[in-house]
C-alpha cells in the first residue's frame, strides 16, 4: 500500500479476535502516570478488546486497584519503533468532563538525552473531553520543559460523532500534524538539553532516534480536570486502523 510517495511498513488493521500481542503490550497501573490522573490501566478484556474490527479501549467507572476508574493503555515498545515517518490513525473519540485520549509516541530509549522532558515526547492527537470538538498535536522537549504544538476544530459536530483520521508527519526538519488529511499545524524549530546549564544538543534532537507508538484513554488528570456529574461511563476510544509508512525512495 502506497500513499503520496509513502510505502505502508507497519499496520494493525484489527481484524483477529484478540489483541496481537506480537505488536502491542499493556501499560499497567494507577499512579497516576505524571498527570495526576485518576484511572488503573488493567490488561482485562473489559477495558481493552476488538469488536467488529475495531480496537475499544474502555473507561469505566468502577473501584480498581485503588483507583475510582479503570481503563487501558497499549503501546509498541519492545515490539516496533521508527526514526520518522508517516503514523497514521483512524478513530473515534470519547467525550466527557475529565476523559482524555490520547495517540502519542516515546523515545524507546529515554535516556539519550537525559529522561523526560529532555527525551522527547510527540502528541499525534489529544483530546480533552469538555472541549469535544477540538484535538491538539503537540511535541514536548527541553530543560526546563518547552512544549509547541496547534490544535484542530471541526466545523460541525463532535469528535464522538464519527471516525476521523487523525496523521502526523515526521521528518528530520518538520512535523506535520492533519486531520482527515487536512494540515492544520507545522513544526519546524525545536531544542533540547540534558539540564538547565547544558549546552543545547543538535538540531533535530531529540527527536532523530526511534519513537514507539502508545494509545491511552485517561480519565481525570492536571490538563482535562476530573469527571463530575455531567460525565457518563463507559466511554469508548475506538481506533479503526493503525498504519506506518516510510518513503518510498527511502529518502527524506
Amino acid at each position: 500500500m502506497s500513499k503520496n510517495g509513502w510505502k505502508l511498513v507497519w499496520n494493525d488493521e484489527f481484524k483477529g479476535n484478540e489483541i496481537d500481542p506480537s505488536k502491542w503490550e499493556y501499560d499497567l497501573g494507577g499512579h497516576g502516570f505524571g498527570n495526576n490522573e485518576s484511572q488503573y490501566y488493567t490488561n482485562r478484556p473489559e477495558n481493552a478488546y476488538i469488536d467488529n474490527g475495531k480496537l475499544i479501549i474502555k473507561a469505566m467507572k468502577e473501584e480498581y486497584g485503588g483507583k475510582p476508574y479503570t481503563s487501558a493503555k497499549l503501546r509498541t515498545r519492545g515490539k516496533a519503533d521508527w526514526t520518522y515517518g508517516r503514523f497514521e490513525v483512524r478513530a473515534k473519540l470519547p467525550e466527557g468532563k475529565g476523559i482524555w485520549p490520547a495517540i502519542w509516541m516515546m523515545p524507546t530509549d529515554l535516556e539519550v538525552y537525559g529522561g523526560w522532558p529532555s527525551c522527547g515526547e510527540i502528541d499525534i492527537m489529544e483530546l480533552v473531553g469538555h472541549e469535544p470538538n477540538k484535538v491538539y498535536g503537540t511535541i514536548h522537549m527541553g530543560n526546563p520543559h518547552f512544549y509547541t504544538g496547534g490544535n484542530y476544530t471541526l466545523r460541525e459536530g463532535k469528535f464522538s460523532d464519527d471516525f476521523h483520521i487523525f496523521t502526523l508527519e515526521w521528518t528530520p526538519s518538520e512535523m506535520r500534524w492533519y486531520v482527515d488529511d487536512i494540515l492544520y499545524s507545522t513544526k519546524n524549530d525545536w531544542f533540547t538539553r540534558k539540564n538547565k546549564d547544558a549546552e543545547k544538543e543538535p538540531f533535530p534532537a531529540p527527536f532523530n532516534r526511534p519513537f514507539y507508538l502508545q494509545l491511552n484513554l485517561a480519565v481525570g488528570g492536571d490538563w482535562p480536570g476530573y469527571p463530575d456529574e455531567t460525565t457518563v461511563f463507559p466511554q469508548t476510544f475506538e481506533i479503526d486502523y493503525v498504519r506506518v509508512y516510510q518513503p518510498e525512495d527511502g529518502k527524506y
